[in-house]
Formats: C-alpha cells, sequence, structure tokens
C-alpha cells in the first residue's frame, strides 16, 4: 500500500505548485507565438530531452549527434547500443505527444511504451515489455567497471507484478478522489516506480517518459517545449541523491516523501522558468527579427555556444545565409563572436 499519511506539504512546496499552476493557466496566452517559433522551442526541447534522458543513464552522444541521427531514422539500422536507444526515446516521445489522450496509465500501456522503448536494442530483444525475471539492484562500480557494492535493493521478480499494479490503482484512484496535487501525484508515482525497476533495463529512460505523458494527462500542455530532462541532467547528483533518500524509506510505515518531491518539484519549476524566459524574449523580438536570426537565437541560448557548422546541421540553411544573419545579430548586440576563421563560435552577449 503507498502510505502518504506522513507527506508533509511545506510551504515551499506550496509555493512552487502556485508558480507552475499559474504558468499552466497562462500557457495559451504566454503561447500565443507563430507556429513556426513554437515548432522551433519543441524542436529543441525534443533533441535536449532524448539527449540528456540518454547520457543520464550512460550514452555519450551530444545533443548534435541526436540531431543528426533523428533526421535520419528512416534507415532504421544503428551503429552503436547508443544510437540504438536515442531512436527508441524519440519515437516513444512522438507517440506520447500525438496520444497522450488515448494512453492511460494502466499496466498494459507502460510495458507497451517500454517495448517500443527498447525495439532497436537487439540485447534487450528479450525482455522488451516484460517484468523483470532476475534482480537489478542499483550498484555502484570503480572506474574499470567493477562493482564495489549494491546501493540500493529493488523489488524482487517475484514482488514487482503485485507491486505495479498496486502502484497504479493508487495513482488513477488517488487522481479520481482530488485528494493531492497532481503534481504531488506524479512525483510519488515516479519515486515508487524507480524503487520497483519493474523491468530489466531501461526504467529511467521509461520514469522520465511516463512523467512527461502524466504532465500532459494532468493539463501542464506546455511540457513538450521545455526539456525536463535537461535540468534533471544538469542536477545529477542532486537527483540520485534524492531517490536514494526517499527510496530508502518507502516499504517503511513512514516514507519521507519529502527529498523526492523537494528536488521534483525544484526540476519542473526550473522547466517552467526556462520556457518562461523564452516565450517573454520571443514575445519581445517578434515581428522585430528575421524567422533564421530568431532561431539562432533559440539555438545559442539552448546550446551555450554555436558555431556556423552548428548551425547549419541544426537549421539546414545556406551557410552563406547565416553568416549574414550571425554579422547582423553581433551588430544589434544579441550575440558576441569569439575566435576566428573556422574555429569561431557565437555566444549570447
Amino acid at each position: 500500500m503507498i502510505q502518504t499519511h506522513t507527506l508533509r506539504i511545506t510551504p515551499t512546496f506550496l509555493s512552487i505548485i502556485a508558480e507552475i499552476d499559474e504558468f499552466k493557466g497562462a500557457w495559451r496566452a504566454l503561447g500565443s507565438l507563430a507556429p513556426e517559433r513554437l515548432s522551433a522551442l519543441r524542436r529543441v526541447a525534443t533533441i535536449e530531452s532524448i539527449g540528456s534522458s540518454t547520457r543520464i543513464e550512460g550514452s555519450r552522444l551530444s545533443d548534435q549527434e541526436v540531431q543528426r541521427l533523428l533526421s535520419n531514422l528512416d534507415i532504421q539500422t544503428f551503429s552503436t547500443r547508443d544510437e540504438e536507444e536515442v531512436a527508441g526515446y524519440a519515437q516513444v516521445m512522438d507517440t506520447v505527444f500525438a496520444s497522450w489522450r488515448d494512453i492511460d496509465v494502466t499496466e498494459n500501456h507502460i510495458r507497451q511504451l517500454h517495448r517500443d522503448l527498447l525495439r532497436h536494442s537487439s540485447k534487450d530483444q528479450r525482455h522488451r515489455g516484460a517484468w523483470k525475471t532476475a534482480p537489478n539492484s542499483i550498484a555502484a562500480f570503480d572506474e574499470a567497471g567493477r562493482q564495489l557494492g549494491v546501493v540500493f535493493e529493488t523489488a524482487s521478480p517475484f514482488d514487482t507484478p503485485g507491486r505495479i499494479a498496486e502502484l497504479i490503482d493508487w495513482y488513477n484512484a488517488a487522481t479520481q478522489d482530488h485528494d493531492l496535487h497532481p503534481l504531488l501525484l506524479i512525483g510519488i508515482f515516479v519515486v515508487v516506480f524507480l524503487e520497483i525497476h519493474p523491468f530489466q533495463d531501461g526504467n529511467g529512460r521509461l520514469s522520465r517518459i511516463l512523467t512527461t505523458l502524466l504532465l500532459l494527462r494532468s493539463g501542464y500542455a506546455y511540457v513538450p517545449y521545455s526539456s525536463l530532462e535537461s535540468v534533471i541532467e544538469q542536477s545529477k547528483e542532486a537527483y540520485y541523491l534524492a531517490l536514494r533518500q526517499t527510496q530508502g524509506t518507502i516499504r517503511s510505515d513512514t516514507p519521507d516523501w519529502g527529498p523526492w518531491l523537494g528536488f521534483f518539484l525544484s526540476a519542473l519549476q526550473r522547466q517552467m522558468l526556462r520556457l518562461r524566459a523564452k516565450v517573454e524574449r520571443e514575445r519581445l523580438l517578434m515581428g522585430s527579427l528575421p524567422e533564421v536570426s530568431a532561431q539562432l537565437l533559440d539555438l545559442v541560448r539552448d546550446h551555450g555556444r554555436l558555431t556556423i557548422g552548428d548551425a547549419e546541421r541544426l537549421t539546414g540553411q545556406n551557410r552563406n545565409t547565416l553568416k549574414q544573419h550571425f554579422r547582423t545579430l553581433v551588430a544589434d548586440g544579441h550575440l558576441s563572436l569569439n575566435g576566428a576563421g573556422r574555429g569561431a563560435w557565437y555566444s549570447l552577449r
């Protein structure tokens, strides 16, 4: 049974939830950008989400490499496991964005999402979409890959089906009862899901996809335009610490939800603040910048620095056209030019 009687909703939690919900309510007005600008925001956020979520689990592909791979997904053959994971994550995200209204929180849907997440991984073929059949406790490893010891014991394969069914039943009933705010329910669902670790592999990636699904189903329509995964990647140590602090108490009579919910709500707040800042800048610039220049500003904001070669790959624009837009952005004080020649790169001023 999921015990929430020990949940202490602090003034900080309430303040963050209120701020997020205020943005959620205003999104229709704030998001009244030109369709091509919204599309550009979503495209960048999607690449960030895929890159960050797979890197959290050990992938080495940069956002630029992810973007190049996604532009050629029709090839269906991949040279590395990292590429297989990126392709699967991208396709499941597309499914969630397109069909979230129809994806109820059920065992079948969770297993289908897991199956699709690992669809390109031959190594995972036997356990795609199936509950784990062997222990998968979380272990620590040294730099040589030798196991140092078990950090956290997950649910046993025997207990997993029952514990997942219990979690799903609790979430759906609590959603209907409206006893807790949806963001708190989603946070608790995610941390319990990760504590169970129901699949042999892919649990972390799937937990972040499920987070997006549950946020969309709870009315947070802005989520596709700002990457929560990127926020988590940038706070990875705090992410794992908060998980461990709460997970170690979940099966007790007095679970401590505070550490995880504190991290989770803070991450959602940073996701929202990033998007709010982007939209505010877009509205200020709307009508005053050409589309290509606005897109380049987006890319510099999201990647920190940008070369002309990066811009060519990410925008598909002609090199000479890009040079002209970069020159104007520098002259108007939006960007700074660093270095010279082919090694030159641009950053925000």
